[in-house]
C-alpha cells in the first residue's frame, strides 16, 4: 500500500508521462491549422461546453491555429417552438422554408455564434464570429433533395478572411449559414462546411465532435469502434452499409477533406470531457481517425 509521499511521486510521474507523450504532437501541430466542428452534446451540456472552450484556448496557447465551425440544431428547435413554428425533417434534413430560414439565421449567427465568441474571449482567447456571408467566405447552392426548402451545399469557398484572422492570432468561429449568388440565405450542414473549409485552409487536421464514439462496425456496440482507417476503407464502409444514416455525411466530409490535402480527419466523441485535447495530444487518441492512404498518422 502506497504512503502519501509515494502517491505524490506517482502522480507527478503520471503528469510527466502525459507531458512527454504530448511533445511530438505539440511539435507536429505547432503553427498548423486545426478545424474543429463543434456541436451535439458538447454544445448542450454547460460543463462540456466550458471544457471545449478551454481546449480551444489551450490550442492557441501552444501555437496551434484552431478554427471552429458550429451548428446549433437544438437551440433552433427551441426558438422555432417559441415562435409557433413546428420543426420538420425529411430524410434527416431540416425542412427550411422562409420563416424557418429566418429563425435559423437568427439563432446560428445572432445567438450561438456570439455566445461562443464571448466564451472564448472570456477564457483568454481572441475570437471573431463569422458566417458564410462574411467576406463572401462561402457561396451556397441548393441541396439536391426536393421539398427541403433553403437547405444548401457548399458551392465554393474563399477563405482569405479566415486566413487573415488566423495569421493575426484570432480564433475564427463560423456558423454554417451562407448565401447564393442572389443573396438568398441557406442552411448548410456544419460537418460539410467544416470539411470544405479544412481543405480550403490546407489544415493539418479536421476534428468532428459528435454524439457517437466514432465509426462502429456494429452501431449498437461501442466495443466495435474502428480507431484508424484510410480513405478506401471509409468509402467501403459506406458502400457496404456499415456507415449509415447520420454518419454518412460525417464520413463523406472527412473523405472529401482528405482527398483535397487535409492530413487527417477524426470523428470523436464530444460527450467525453476534453475529447479534443485527448485526440490531438495522446497516442491513443479519440474516436475514429481517417487518413489518406499515403500517410501513416
Amino acid at each position: 500500500m502506497l504512503n502519501e509521499s509515494e502517491y505524490i511521486v506517482e502522480a507527478d510521474a503520471t503528469r510527466v508521462r502525459v507531458l512527454s507523450e504530448a511533445l511530438p504532437y505539440l511539435q507536429q501541430f505547432r503553427g498548423q491549422t486545426v478545424v474543429v466542428k463543434y456541436g451535439g452534446a458538447a454544445m448542450k451540456d454547460s460543463s462540456l461546453k466550458a471544457k471545449v472552450i478551454r481546449d480551444v484556448v489551450f490550442l492557441t496557447c501552444v501555437g496551434i491555429r484552431p478554427v471552429v465551425v458550429h451548428g446549433g440544431g437544438p437551440e433552433i428547435n427551441t426558438w422555432l417552438t417559441k415562435l409557433g413554428i413546428e420543426p420538420q425533417f425529411k430524410n434527416g434534413l431540416r425542412v427550411t422554408d422562409a420563416p424557418t430560414m429566418d429563425v435559423v439565421e437568427m439563432v446560428l449567427v445572432g445567438r450561438v455564434n456570439k455566445e461562443l465568441v464571448s466564451l472564448i474571449n472570456q477564457a483568454g482567447g481572441s475570437a471573431v464570429g463569422l458566417c458564410g456571408k462574411d467576406g463572401d467566405l462561402i457561396k451556397a447552392r441548393p441541396q439536391g433533395d426536393a421539398g427541403v426548402g433553403f437547405v444548401g451545399e457548399v458551392n465554393s469557398i474563399d477563405a482569405r478572411v479566415v486566413k487573415s484572422l488566423v495569421e493575426a492570432g484570432y480564433v475564427p468561429v463560423i456558423s454554417s449559414v451562407a448565401a447564393d449568388e442572389n443573396g438568398q440565405a441557406y442552411n448548410i450542414n456544419a460537418d460539410t462546411v467544416a470539411g470544405e473549409l479544412a481543405a480550403a485552409l490546407n489544415a493539418e487536421k479536421l476534428v468532428l465532435l459528435t454524439d457517437t464514439a466514432g465509426i462502429l462496425r456494429d452501431y449498437k456496440d461501442p466495443a466495435t469502434l474502428i480507431p484508424r482507417l484510410n480513405i478506401q476503407e471509409a468509402r467501403q464502409l459506406i458502400e457496404d452499409g456499415t456507415v449509415a444514416g447520420g454518419m454518412i455525411p460525417k464520413v463523406t466530409c472527412c473523405v472529401r477533406s482528405l482527398a483535397q490535402g487535409v492530413r487527417s480527419a477524426t470523428i470523436a466523441d464530444g460527450r467525453i470531457p476534453h475529447a479534443l485535447l485527448l485526440e490531438i495530444f495522446t497516442d491513443s487518441g479519440m474516436g475514429s481517425m481517417i487518413v489518406a492512404s499515403k500517410y501513416s498518422v
